[in-house]
């Protein structure tokens, strides 16, 4: 191909360059510890994003969990105090506040190390960790580990199924490997199941193993690895209004008592179910009705 044509080109390929860079976001920069309280571990980028504003619930607002609140927070104090503590496993009914929990907890403990100029601790960062990105958690812990900054490191729903292998990397990290679990950071992980593995999956390996103790260890002793198991369970009505109540007035929604009990209860009868979930889903159909913002 002559110079010429050549040149008639180069217009045109600088033009397909630039639509193309524009399709592909530039990858994301990634955030030290010390920007924020908060972060998103980006497992594709080996990143963390840094959350200015946490979707949480306040720590006074959680009801019908006291013991597990206690507890939680207990641990939770004595690890940003340097002491030993433990990771933790929060499992079982939808919708009790156990993410909610592990927010409020690290929103309640650094309030305290704030408050308190000579507190022998770090305010604690909080990475969340998605389920998917658990192959990754290596490299993460690396990262956490160089920083030396006080860490809870969250994974939400956490669970596995099927063929899934990725809970042998897990178990790895967290106690059985040669290095451990760095000492600056406490992994803290909810699920809807108290082993981490759906019912089915145990029966099976202990079906089809030719040692069945071993292969059914082999699946549940991932648990086993979190020091802490704090169980949740459905609420009863009178804890329900609590929760409504509290709401309510913490937002300032001035309904008559026998009222909000009323909505309340028919709110949670069309769902099936009580639970800190439901109570906030009524709460936000109540403040949009009476015309309330929720901050």
């Amino acid at each position: 191909m002559s110079d010429s044509k050549i040149d008639d080109l180069a217009p045109l390929l600088n033009r397909i360059a630039v639509a193309l860079e524009r399709l592909a976001p530039p990858e994301p920069l990634s955030a030290s510890l010390s920007d924020a309280d908060a972060f998103v571990w980006l497992a594709e980028h080996d990143s963390l994003e840094a959350i200015d504003k946490v979707s949480r619930v306040d720590f006074e607002l959680l009801q019908g969990i006291d013991r597990q609140s206690d507890i939680l927070l207990d641990n939770t104090r004595r690890f940003a105090q340097g002491f030993p503590a433990n990771n933790a496993l929060l499992w079982g009914a939808r919708g009790m506040g156990k993410s909610s929990l592990v927010k409020a907890v690290h929103a309640t403990v650094n309030r305290e190390i704030e408050r308190d100029p000579g507190a022998q601790a770090e305010a604690l960062a909080l990475v969340e960790i998605h389920r998917e990105d658990i192959p990754s958690l290596p490299r993460l812990l690396q990262r956490l580990r160089t920083s030396g900054r006080p860490c809870i490191l969250f994974c939400d729903d956490l669970s596995f199924d099927g063929d899934d292998s990725t809970y042998k990397s897990l178990k790895g990290v967290l106690e059985g490997g040669i290095e451990g679990r760095p000492a600056n950071v406490i992994f803290y992980a909810t699920s809807n199941r108290r082993h981490l593995m759906a019912r089915d999956m145990i029966e099976n390996e202990r079906s089809t193993a030719i040692h069945t103790s071993e292969a059914v260890e082999e699946k549940v002793s991932l648990s086993d690895r979190f020091g802490l198991w704090l169980g949740f369970h459905n609420c009863d009505q009178d804890t329900y209004f609590a929760m409504i109540e509290g709401y309510a007035k913490r937002h300032g929604l001035s309904l008559p008592i026998d009222q909000l009990r009323a909505e309340s209860k028919e709110w949670s009868i069309t769902r099936g179910s009580r639970s800190g979930r439901v109570a906030w889903q009524y709460i936000q159909d109540l403040a949009g009705r009476l015309g309330k913002h929720l901050d």
